[in-house]
């Protein structure tokens, strides 16, 4: 019986490259880049290295908790394609990168998310057509569903194995996974939608100096040295960073959709550029482009009511009493 079935589909025993398990019948079809994806493993491994450094020192502890997952999940994902340059049918390897790499951007999505509400009550909140407090329990709530579904699509993936072990079970899991990086792409598109109509409403109130825009943080901040640079600069990084995130999740669609083992998929040049430079280029933006040091009212927003401002004079300064 175990000959018949060896016989039937030889593939599924197969553990290592030998001339009847060529390295063209696994999922990607080649052997992963050994010098590309040490890098991405040596760039993540530092990113993570910084931000738990800056994050503490800073004190951007929720900002800290999303990036350090993030860089963390790349990190590891590409440690997986190592494992596979050496062995392409490691089923360890296999699991490790799909898992990691599929998931991890979307902890960095939610670094992007952290910061719309201190950016928006900065700036002035009644430019928004959303309330401050809520972009963080709107976007980050959708971004943890699309976590979910995405994290039970990579393990049933991964329990299934190589496509030729479970074909069944893999495909489900790619559904859930696609399913999951398009409910992602649809809460990065609303999100840049608010955001577009939020800069459009607060140039128009920056030009016609309306009373929201004269009481806000940001105009009452912009005589401070080096402080309108900053923030310019923190606002560019997190700009880019969101582009490349939704590129990358663009970029995976019809990656996942075209079923394990398509060309798309099979197509390393592709997956480096469009998955792992969009991914670095926004875990390099959010660490040297820091909250801490380049947005610092986020970290002195008081945590009791999304109305109040930003605490701009340090708090053990004593108050004068008459």
């Amino acid at each position: 019986m175990a000959q018949n079935a060896t016989t039937h589909n030889p593939r599924r025993y197969c553990t290592e490259i030998t001339p009847q398990c060529p390295v063209e019948l696994t999922t990607y079809g080649y052997y992963p880049n050994l010098s590309v994806n040490s890098f991405f493993i040596a760039l993540f491994g530092i990113c993570l290295f910084l931000q738990l450094a800056l994050g503490t020192w800073r004190r951007t502890w929720t900002y800290l908790g999303v990036l350090a997952v993030g860089c963390f999940g790349e990190a590891v994902g590409y440690i997986g394609r190592v494992i596979m340059h050496n062995n392409p049918w490691s089923g360890a390897g296999f699991k490790t990168q799909i898992c990691c790499l599929v998931l991890a951007p979307s902890f960095l999505a939610a670094g992007i998310y952290v910061t719309l509400k201190h950016l928006v009550t900065y700036c002035g909140a009644e430019n928004s057509r959303l309330k401050p407090r809520l972009y963080p329990w709107v976007f980050i709530g959708c971004d943890f569903g699309s976590i979910i579904l995405q994290a039970i699509g990579g393990g049933v993936a991964a329990s299934a194995g190589d496509r030729n072990t479970n074909p069944k079970l893999l495909n489900a899991g790619n559904g859930l996974i696609v399913a999951g990086i398009a409910f992602q792409v649809a809460t990065m598109a609303v999100c840049g939608l608010l955001i577009l109509d939020y800069y459009i409403r607060f140039q128009r109130a920056k030009k016609t100096k309306s009373q929201a825009h004269v009481g806000s943080e940001y105009e009452k901040r912009s005589a401070v040295p080096n402080e309108a640079r900053n923030f310019r600069l923190f606002c560019f990084a997190i700009g880019m960073a969101y582009t490349t995130i939704l590129i990358r999740c663009i970029y995976r669609l019809p990656e996942m959709a075209g079923g394990w083992g398509n060309a798309l998929m099979r197509n390393e040049t592709e997956f480096l550029i469009l998955d792992g430079m969009m991914v670095g280029i926004a875990c390099v933006l959010m660490t040297v482009f820091h909250p801490g040091f380049f947005f610092e009212p986020m970290r002195k927003f008081k945590r009791n009511g999304s109305v109040q401002g930003p605490v701009v004079e340090q708090a053990e300064a004593p108050e004068e009493k008459p």
